[in-house]
Parts: C-alpha cells; structure tokens; sequence
C-alpha cells in the first residue's frame, strides 16, 4: 500500500480503536494478522466464542432478522455454527464493531451472512463493493467492480450513495462522483445512457450533499483539459475522485487494466451498503492483505 494512504488509514484506526472480530482464528495467516493488528494498536480483537453473548441472544437476534429463514430455534443453531454467520450476529448484536472474513470461505457465503447478521445500511438496497486505487498520492474509489453484475438505474444510484459514504470516512477527503459511460452529456444516447441519466438523477434526489454528474466518458471525468471541452458546464468533470461504473464487466476490467498496466495498487474489494462493516478476502489473502483489510473496515463504522 502506498506510504501516505497506509499512514493515514492506520492511524485513523488507532485513533477509532474498534473492535475487530476475525472468526476464521483457525488459519495460520488469520493468527498472524490479528497479533499483527494488535501490536500496531489498529484494534481491539474480539474472541470469536466469546462467553458472551448466551446463545439464546444470537437466536433470538438471527429469528428476528430472518423469521421466514429461521422459524424456530434449532433452524437458528444451526446456521450460527457456521463461523461467518456467528461472527456476523456478534457484530450485529454490538459484540463486535467490524468483522473481517472469508480467508476459509466463498464470498457468497460472507454476503448471505452479512445480509443475516447485520443488514442493508438504512437507504441503500444493494450490497456492493469498492476498490481504492493507489498511485503517489492518488487515490481514486472504482465501485463497482466485484459483485454486482448489471445494476438497474436505482441500483447504481445506491452504489454510488455507498461508495462516496465510505470516501469520507475512509479516505477523508470529499467525494466527487463521475457517473462512467461510452458518451459524454449527450454525445451518444440509447438506453444504457438512459440508465445512467436515471442514476444520476436517483442519487441528486437520495442524497443531494453529494457532488455527481453524468454520463461522462472516463477522459471527461478525469482529465481538466477534456472536462473543459467535452462538460464545461460540469461541477465533477475533470476532478471525480469516485468512478461509479454502469456493469460488472466494465469495472472489473477497468481496475485490472489500471493495475496492471497503469501499476496502480488496488485495495479491495471493500464491501459497501451494509448496515455495519463487514470485510471479504481473497482465499489467498496474506497477512498483510488481512491487516490492511482489518484497517479499512473499521474506518467504515458509524461515529
């Protein structure tokens, strides 16, 4: 991770002091990061079979989420022997602040137990991811790139709201957010531009504090000399910080294409939208991916 984003992260951490739950303990990485997350103060690890809470409350709270799922107890018991599901009740109960998982497991069984365990954040209908790409001293949020594959109008729109949430308090900086296509405020039309005029407009309406224009091409959105030729009239033109992409495809081959061959570093996927912080890793995450990862997440918990 570059000097000056790293530095900044960690010590926001320090200074948050959350309580991280890492309940896939078993893994020797996993072991080691969390000795690593405690000796540089980035947290507080929460014993993923605490003697509290009594059984019976993440029951309760896990019926309560999910009655349709989980009609009686033993439904319940059941699918809290599953680590990702108990570490996700503990964070959504207040046991923990942040839980960081899936060094043993599949994304999707993070995502349903994150969904189970603590939910969508209040406004946004969709979980999503994010990848913070780093060079010098840029740093520039690509969203979404892992886990949504062709988002409607209304889905982009709460990608976006998640995305420039987790700006702020991530990167610290005001978020400027470019709504990515193949045209420029008119320049082509069609419905895939359509698609991203109604985002842009969802979002002015869910969340007018934030700044956003589209559709702007990718030169337009990041490139003053551009901006000034093709959206003169735009407020993010030239200066987005926050790249939303309309599908999948085009976000996770942007932000491969940009780190591999623009030698960008890329940190994710951070998971977006949910009610409290929920981290996904790689199966073959290092320990210092799950520091950096465990860093990140709790700068995601509300104040």
């Amino acid at each position: 991770m570059t000097a000056p984003f790293r530095d900044r992260v960690f010590a926001a951490a320090r200074r948050a002091k959350r309580r991280i739950l890492l309940p896939e303990v078993e893994d020797d990485r996993v072991a080691a990061a969390g000795r690593e997350i405690v000796s540089q103060g980035l947290g507080v690890l929460v014993p993923p079979e605490p003697t509290l809470p009594p059984e019976a409350e993440l029951v309760t709270w896990l019926r309560a989420r999910r009655p349709d799922r989980f009609p009686d107890d033993a439904a319940a018991r059941a699918a809290l022997a599953h680590p990702l599901t108990r570490g996700a009740c503990l964070v959504g109960v207040g046991r923990a602040d942040a839980m960081i998982g899936g060094a043993m497991h599949p994304t999707g069984e993070l995502i349903r137990a994150a969904l189970w365990g603590v939910g969508l954040a209040r406004g946004i209908e969709i979980v999503s991811s994010a990848f913070y790409m780093l060079k010098d001293n840029r740093v520039l949020t690509f969203t979404d790139c892992a886990v949504v594959p062709d988002p409607t109008a209304d889905q982009l729109a709460a990608i976006a709201w998640a995305a420039a949430r987790d700006r702020r308090r991530i990167v610290g900086d005001e978020p400027c957010v470019a709504f990515l296509s193949y045209g420029t405020k008119g320049s082509a039309s069609g419905p895939r531009i359509d698609k991203v005029r109604q985002a842009v407009a969802r979002l002015r309406a869910l969340a007018p504090e934030v700044s956003c224009d589209g559709e702007l091409q990718a030169d337009a959105a990041l490139a003053l000399d551009v901006a000034r030729r093709k959206a003169p009239d735009s407020a993010v033109a030239g200066r987005a910080n926050v790249l939303v992409f309309p599908d999948l495809d085009s976000g996770n081959i942007a932000y491969k294409l940009v780190q591999r061959l623009g030698e960008w570093e890329a940190v994710g996927p951070i998971l977006q939208g949910l009610a409290k912080p929920i981290a996904d890793l790689s199966r073959g995450a290092t320990v210092q991916d799950i520091v950096v990862a465990a860093a990140v997440t709790t700068l995601q918990a509300e104040e």
